[in-house]
Protein backbone atom coordinates (compact mmCIF):
# COMPACT_ATOMS: atom_id res chain seq x y z
CA UNK A 1 0.00 0.00 0.00
CA UNK A 2 1.07 3.71 -0.78
CA UNK A 3 0.01 4.96 2.49
CA UNK A 4 2.63 2.18 4.53
CA UNK A 5 5.28 2.43 1.84
CA UNK A 6 5.35 6.35 2.85
CA UNK A 7 5.05 5.42 6.55
CA UNK A 8 8.10 3.31 6.17
CA UNK A 9 10.29 6.65 4.99
CA UNK A 10 8.91 7.87 8.49
CA UNK A 11 11.32 5.18 10.06
CA UNK A 12 14.22 7.06 9.86
CA UNK A 13 12.41 9.98 11.81
CA UNK A 14 12.76 7.52 14.89
CA UNK A 15 16.43 7.51 14.90
CA UNK A 16 17.82 5.70 18.31
CA UNK A 17 15.27 7.42 20.60
CA UNK A 18 11.87 5.84 19.55
CA UNK A 19 9.41 6.26 22.25
CA UNK A 20 5.29 6.47 21.69
CA UNK A 21 5.15 9.82 21.74
CA UNK A 22 7.27 10.22 18.23
CA UNK A 23 5.27 7.59 17.07
CA UNK A 24 2.29 9.49 17.78
CA UNK A 25 3.83 12.79 16.18
CA UNK A 26 4.10 10.69 12.55
CA UNK A 27 0.76 9.15 12.78
CA UNK A 28 -1.06 12.32 13.47
CA UNK A 29 0.77 13.85 10.76
CA UNK A 30 -0.35 11.00 8.59
CA UNK A 31 -3.78 11.55 9.50
CA UNK A 32 -3.95 14.90 9.11
CA UNK A 33 -2.53 14.56 5.81
CA UNK A 34 -5.48 12.63 4.68
CA UNK A 35 -2.88 9.17 4.55
CA UNK A 36 -5.35 7.62 6.97
CA UNK A 37 -9.03 9.02 6.30
CA UNK A 38 -11.65 8.63 9.23
CA UNK A 39 -12.81 5.14 9.00
CA UNK A 40 -9.52 3.51 8.20
CA UNK A 41 -8.60 0.21 10.35
CA UNK A 42 -5.05 0.56 11.75
CA UNK A 43 -3.12 -2.71 11.78
CA UNK A 44 -0.50 -2.79 14.23
CA UNK A 45 1.31 -5.66 12.73
CA UNK A 46 1.68 -3.63 9.60
CA UNK A 47 2.24 0.09 10.88
CA UNK A 48 4.35 -1.52 13.17
CA UNK A 49 6.63 -3.47 11.01
CA UNK A 50 6.78 0.23 8.84
CA UNK A 51 8.43 1.82 11.61
CA UNK A 52 9.98 -0.55 13.46
CA UNK A 53 8.53 -0.52 16.89
CA UNK A 54 7.65 -2.98 19.11
CA UNK A 55 3.51 -3.57 19.53
CA UNK A 56 3.51 -2.27 23.13
CA UNK A 57 4.98 0.85 21.87
CA UNK A 58 2.88 1.31 18.87
CA UNK A 59 -0.27 0.63 21.16
CA UNK A 60 0.90 3.20 23.54
CA UNK A 61 1.09 5.80 20.36
CA UNK A 62 -2.59 4.52 19.79
CA UNK A 63 -3.99 5.35 23.64
CA UNK A 64 -2.29 9.02 22.92
CA UNK A 65 -4.00 9.61 19.55
CA UNK A 66 -7.19 7.98 21.27
CA UNK A 67 -7.21 10.27 23.98
CA UNK A 68 -6.84 13.03 21.75
CA UNK A 69 -9.71 11.74 19.63
CA UNK A 70 -8.45 10.84 16.66
CA UNK A 71 -8.52 7.32 16.81
CA UNK A 72 -11.01 5.08 18.28
CA UNK A 73 -10.58 1.69 19.52
CA UNK A 74 -13.61 -0.91 18.84
CA UNK A 75 -13.91 -3.92 20.79
CA UNK A 76 -13.37 -6.72 19.12
CA UNK A 77 -12.50 -4.78 15.67
CA UNK A 78 -9.53 -2.81 16.43
CA UNK A 79 -8.36 0.77 16.28
CA UNK A 80 -9.66 3.61 13.83
CA UNK A 81 -9.37 6.94 12.91
CA UNK A 82 -12.28 8.68 13.87
CA UNK A 83 -15.49 9.36 12.15
CA UNK A 84 -16.61 12.98 13.38
CA UNK A 85 -20.44 13.18 13.38
CA UNK A 86 -21.75 16.71 12.96
CA UNK A 87 -22.39 17.39 16.55
CA UNK A 88 -18.77 17.03 16.65
CA UNK A 89 -17.96 19.39 14.16
CA UNK A 90 -20.38 21.85 16.20
CA UNK A 91 -18.40 21.53 19.06
CA UNK A 92 -15.02 22.06 17.49
CA UNK A 93 -16.35 25.08 16.09
CA UNK A 94 -17.50 26.05 19.41
CA UNK A 95 -14.00 25.43 21.37
CA UNK A 96 -12.45 27.35 18.59
CA UNK A 97 -14.42 30.46 19.35
CA UNK A 98 -13.89 30.25 22.53
CA UNK A 99 -10.29 30.07 22.30
CA UNK A 100 -9.23 32.66 19.34
CA UNK A 101 -11.66 35.40 20.35
CA UNK A 102 -10.65 34.67 23.53
CA UNK A 103 -6.74 35.27 22.44
CA UNK A 104 -7.52 38.59 20.37
CA UNK A 105 -9.63 39.63 23.39
CA UNK A 106 -6.55 39.42 25.55
CA UNK A 107 -3.00 40.43 23.28
CA UNK A 108 -2.95 43.57 25.05
CA UNK A 109 -1.81 46.94 22.87
CA UNK A 110 -0.21 46.76 19.98
CA UNK A 111 1.89 46.77 17.80
CA UNK A 112 1.68 42.09 16.86
CA UNK A 113 4.39 40.61 15.84
CA UNK A 114 2.53 38.85 12.72
CA UNK A 115 4.99 37.54 10.48
CA UNK A 116 4.05 34.23 10.92
CA UNK A 117 0.42 35.38 11.03
CA UNK A 118 0.93 37.03 7.57
CA UNK A 119 3.67 33.98 6.39
CA UNK A 120 0.45 31.56 6.46
CA UNK A 121 -1.87 34.20 4.33
CA UNK A 122 0.78 34.36 1.50
CA UNK A 123 1.38 30.51 1.59
CA UNK A 124 -2.57 30.18 1.24
CA UNK A 125 -2.67 32.78 -1.63
CA UNK A 126 0.50 30.85 -3.29
CA UNK A 127 -1.82 27.35 -3.04
CA UNK A 128 -4.53 28.93 -4.30
CA UNK A 129 -2.77 30.39 -7.06
CA UNK A 130 -1.70 26.75 -8.14
CA UNK A 131 -4.96 25.39 -7.68
CA UNK A 132 -3.63 22.89 -4.65
CA UNK A 133 -7.12 23.01 -2.48
CA UNK A 134 -5.37 20.74 0.01
CA UNK A 135 -2.72 23.58 0.47
CA UNK A 136 -5.21 25.87 1.02
CA UNK A 137 -6.40 24.08 3.63
CA UNK A 138 -3.36 23.26 5.28
CA UNK A 139 -2.22 27.16 5.25
CA UNK A 140 -5.41 28.53 7.25
CA UNK A 141 -4.62 25.61 9.54
CA UNK A 142 -1.36 27.23 10.17
CA UNK A 143 -3.22 30.81 9.93
CA UNK A 144 -5.36 29.93 12.81
CA UNK A 145 -2.21 28.09 14.79
CA UNK A 146 -0.10 31.33 14.29
CA UNK A 147 -3.49 33.38 15.58
CA UNK A 148 -3.55 31.85 18.80
CA UNK A 149 0.26 31.57 19.03
CA UNK A 150 0.40 35.56 19.34
CA UNK A 151 -0.60 34.80 23.08
CA UNK A 152 2.51 33.29 23.91
CA UNK A 153 1.22 30.21 25.59
CA UNK A 154 2.16 26.48 25.31
CA UNK A 155 -0.83 25.16 26.95
CA UNK A 156 -3.04 27.27 24.36
CA UNK A 157 -1.07 26.25 21.62
CA UNK A 158 -1.08 22.70 22.18
CA UNK A 159 -5.01 23.09 23.22
CA UNK A 160 -5.43 24.41 19.24
CA UNK A 161 -3.37 21.70 17.71
CA UNK A 162 -5.24 19.01 18.71
CA UNK A 163 -8.84 20.66 18.07
CA UNK A 164 -7.54 21.51 14.52
CA UNK A 165 -6.15 18.23 13.91
CA UNK A 166 -9.26 16.99 15.00
CA UNK A 167 -11.39 18.83 12.80
CA UNK A 168 -9.18 17.61 9.69
CA UNK A 169 -10.77 14.44 10.20
CA UNK A 170 -14.00 16.48 8.67
CA UNK A 171 -12.08 18.30 5.73
CA UNK A 172 -10.71 14.80 4.52
CA UNK A 173 -14.24 13.73 3.82
CA UNK A 174 -15.77 16.71 2.21
CA UNK A 175 -15.43 16.60 -1.40
CA UNK A 176 -14.49 20.08 -2.52
CA UNK A 177 -12.24 21.53 -0.67
CA UNK A 178 -12.19 24.82 -3.18
CA UNK A 179 -15.56 25.82 -1.96
CA UNK A 180 -14.61 24.74 1.87
CA UNK A 181 -11.63 26.91 2.16
CA UNK A 182 -10.91 29.89 -0.94
CA UNK A 183 -13.55 32.25 0.51
CA UNK A 184 -11.72 32.48 3.36
CA UNK A 185 -8.14 33.69 2.12
CA UNK A 186 -9.48 37.42 1.40
CA UNK A 187 -11.04 37.44 5.01
CA UNK A 188 -7.29 36.25 6.76
CA UNK A 189 -6.16 39.31 4.48
CA UNK A 190 -9.27 41.55 6.33
CA UNK A 191 -8.03 39.78 10.03
CA UNK A 192 -4.10 40.56 9.53
CA UNK A 193 -4.65 44.28 8.30
CA UNK A 194 -6.83 45.36 10.94
CA UNK A 195 -4.43 43.78 13.70
CA UNK A 196 -1.81 45.31 11.80
CA UNK A 197 -3.77 48.56 12.28
CA UNK A 198 -4.34 48.01 16.06
CA UNK A 199 -8.13 47.55 16.06
CA UNK A 200 -8.78 44.50 18.09
CA UNK A 201 -12.01 44.73 18.88
CA UNK A 202 -12.85 44.98 15.35
CA UNK A 203 -10.81 41.85 14.19
CA UNK A 204 -12.53 39.36 17.46
CA UNK A 205 -16.01 40.98 15.92
CA UNK A 206 -14.95 39.39 12.03
CA UNK A 207 -12.99 36.38 13.63
CA UNK A 208 -16.68 35.64 15.62
CA UNK A 209 -18.76 36.14 12.40
CA UNK A 210 -15.52 34.09 10.08
CA UNK A 211 -15.55 30.63 12.73
CA UNK A 212 -19.57 31.24 12.36
CA UNK A 213 -19.94 31.17 8.60
CA UNK A 214 -17.17 28.25 8.53
CA UNK A 215 -19.08 25.98 11.02
CA UNK A 216 -22.40 26.19 8.77
CA UNK A 217 -20.59 25.92 5.65
CA UNK A 218 -18.73 22.93 6.91
CA UNK A 219 -21.33 20.95 8.96
CA UNK A 220 -23.93 21.80 5.49
CA UNK A 221 -21.24 19.89 3.38
CA UNK A 222 -20.43 17.53 5.84
CA UNK A 223 -24.17 16.46 7.18
CA UNK A 224 -24.57 15.63 3.74
CA UNK A 225 -21.09 13.18 3.38
CA UNK A 226 -21.63 11.30 6.21
CA UNK A 227 -25.78 10.82 6.24
CA UNK A 228 -25.68 10.47 2.35
CA UNK A 229 -28.75 13.05 2.12
CA UNK A 230 -28.80 15.31 -1.00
Amino acid sequence: MDELNALADDRALLGRTSTAERVADILRSRIAEGFFPPGTRLSEDSIGGALGVSRNTLREAFRLLTHERLLEHRLNKGVFVRVLSVHDVEDIYRTRRMIECSVVRSLGDPPYALDRVAAAVADGQRAAKAREWKGVSTANIHFHRELVALAGSERTDELMRSVLAELRLAFHVVDDPRRLHEPYLVRNVKIVETLADGRRDEVEALLADYLDDSRDGLVEAYGQKVTGED
